[in-house]
């Protein structure tokens, strides 16, 4: 027969447990083994993401930025999404939940806290690029020459702009005079300073209220890129189109700076490996498709009156957005250098094939 002590020593043993006798009494003791060892939980961050999950926003921009550090940094970094707002619901306040710590990352359309990004206004501009890619890689590149105000707090993941945008609206939009009267949402003060000079009555208003107030005629309608008339279910109650490509939409993906510098130096190289030029690549593949799929929906629809802008309305425009460039550039001396350094930037974008 097999002593007592014996079997328990082998249970003990095969268990990973070291058997001590004391006092003629077996005792089990752990037995410190690596693959046992206690691991640290992943540091939580927490992510504010005020649009639903299904937009292709999170799609371009939110989600191959998690996945990509949940994939490389498993047991590091944990990042909890918080989609609808669940974090806080008003847009202009992201950048703020940020700061305040209620929040670590956030999505941030800075045209909506324009006291904050001062320089962003340049960006907004009419007719500087020519469609997301120009826009989401200059706007990538100033943010990593540190050449804009107001950034000096966060971490920038991902900068990015969506496609120039057209106006959309539940009244006939035959020409640019059609304008004259309108009542047109703007994402900005800058998009609504040019809808005002082109005849339309402007007010700045967040996306995810647009179809609401176009369905209950409190606007006529909005200057959105193709994707967010989808997105923000603008399509069934705005279907006359005018594909008059004005300003780009900043949009911005920030981390908490004083967050970001608590983490330790693994985590800080992960973010920042999958922040920048990575960040861009993926939303100019992923949105840059999305924004052309949405406008050959618009376009294909029999539904929908699509109006392309004469030469004469298309030249008269360009005029406003000169004037408007102009405007601003004449501001200041740095106002004036950042042109030229968007002016640089586009030239080296464009010498390179897509």
């Amino acid at each position: 027969m097999i002593p007592a002590k014996s079997i328990a020593a082998r249970a003990a043993a095969a268990a990973g447990l070291l058997v001590r006798p004391i006092a003629g009494a077996t005792v089990l003791a752990v037995v410190s083994l690596a693959p046992l060892a206690a691991r640290a939980a992943p540091i939580e961050l927490k992510l504010a993401f005020f649009p639903p999950e299904h937009t292709a926003i999170y799609e371009a921009a939110i989600k191959p930025f998690v996945d990509a550090v949940h994939f490389e940094g498993k047991g590091l970094l944990a990042i909890k999404v918080y989609p609808n707002g669940a974090l806080g619901k008003v847009v202009a306040e992201q950048s703020q939940m940020v700061l305040d710590g209620v929040a670590d990352i956030a999505w941030v359309i800075p045209g909506q806290t324009p006291y904050r990004f001062l320089d962003n206004q340049l960006l907004e501009m009419p007719a500087l690029f020519r469609d997301l890619r120009e826009g989401t890689l200059t706007y990538t590149r100033l943010i990593a020459a540190k050449a804009l105000q107001g950034y000096e707090n966060f971490v920038v993941i991902g900068a990015f702009t969506a496609g120039p945008g057209f106006i959309h609206s539940r009244k006939p939009l035959g020409s640019l005079a059609a304008l004259k009267g309108q009542k047109i949402r703007a994402n900005n003060q800058i998009e609504a300073e040019l809808l005002g000079r082109l005849g339309a009555i402007p007010t700045v208003m967040p996306a995810s209220r647009l179809a609401d107030a176009i369905g209950r005629g409190a606007i006529d309608g909005a200057a959105l890129a193709p994707t967010a008339l989808f997105d923000f279910r603008v399509a069934p109650v705005a279907k006359n189109h005018y594909l008059l490509g004005g300003g780009v939409a900043p949009l911005v993906l920030v981390m908490s700076r004083k967050k970001f510098d608590s983490l330790p130096e693994a985590a800080r190289a992960l973010i920042r490996k999958h922040s920048g030029e990575w960040t861009a690549a993926a939303w100019i593949a992923s949105f840059g498709a999305s924004e052309q799929g949405s406008l050959d929906k618009i376009e294909s629809d029999p539904a929908r009156k699509v109006v392309k802008p004469s030469p004469a309305d298309r030249a008269a425009a360009h005029q406003v957005y000169q004037s408007l460039i102009d405007a601003w550039a004449a501001k200041s001396a740095r106002n004036r250098v950042l042109l030229k350094m968007i002016e640089a930037d586009l030239t080296a974008i464009r010498s390179t094939t897509q």
